[in-house]
């Protein structure tokens, strides 16, 4: 698999899934570029999580944007949280053959790693609400999912694989 070959990717869950550790090395293993969208996120988004209000879906509308117009730039992992359909639609307008890698996974695991991180804007607080909020994907979306309490090389090596199947949304 080259990078001109692959289809977009998103590495999707919710906080402390492991997004960003298995995106960055799932692009380096492809040799394709890798964005956070935590870094997409407007100033007011990371002011208003990092006080512990829960984004709107007005508040992410500009920032799926943000992701979709990456996505559209060519080859890349992205690590997004995506959790909903309507966010994970709005995100596929800019290339309809986007891949999810959905890390999930046993919430006891997401608050020992939300309890040993240092210096991220999402508190603990908010773990619950994106729980809530999270829609698993849909049969007819292209992606799949893993186990997050896998090490990361081993969700790389399974992501790989599922990709080079054409990882369809018929499960």
């Amino acid at each position: 698999m080259t990078g001109d070959a692959l289809p977009p990717l998103i590495v999707m869950g919710v906080s402390a899934s492991g997004k960003s550790s298995v995106g960055s090395a799932l692009a380096a293993h492809l040799g394709i570029p890798f964005v956070d969208a935590d870094d997409l996120h407007p100033q007011a988004n990371v002011d208003k999580m990092a006080a512990g209000i829960p984004l709107t879906d007005d508040d992410r509308w500009p920032w799926l944007d943000a992701g979709a117009s990456r996505l559209a730039a060519g080859p890349v992992v992205i690590a997004c949280s995506a959790l909903k359909r309507a966010y994970r639609d709005r995100l596929r307008t800019a290339v309809p053959a986007t891949v999810f890698v959905h890390l999930a996974g046993d919430r006891d695991v997401l608050e020992e790693r939300i309890a040993d991180r240092e210096g991220h804007f999402m508190p603990a607080s908010l773990l619950q609400s994106q729980l809530d909020t999270l829609e698993d994907l849909d049969r007819d979306e292209m992606g799949f999912a893993l186990d997050f309490a896998r090490p990361v090389d081993e969700l790389v090596d399974a992501a790989v694989e599922r990709i080079g199947e054409g990882a369809t949304g018929d499960r």
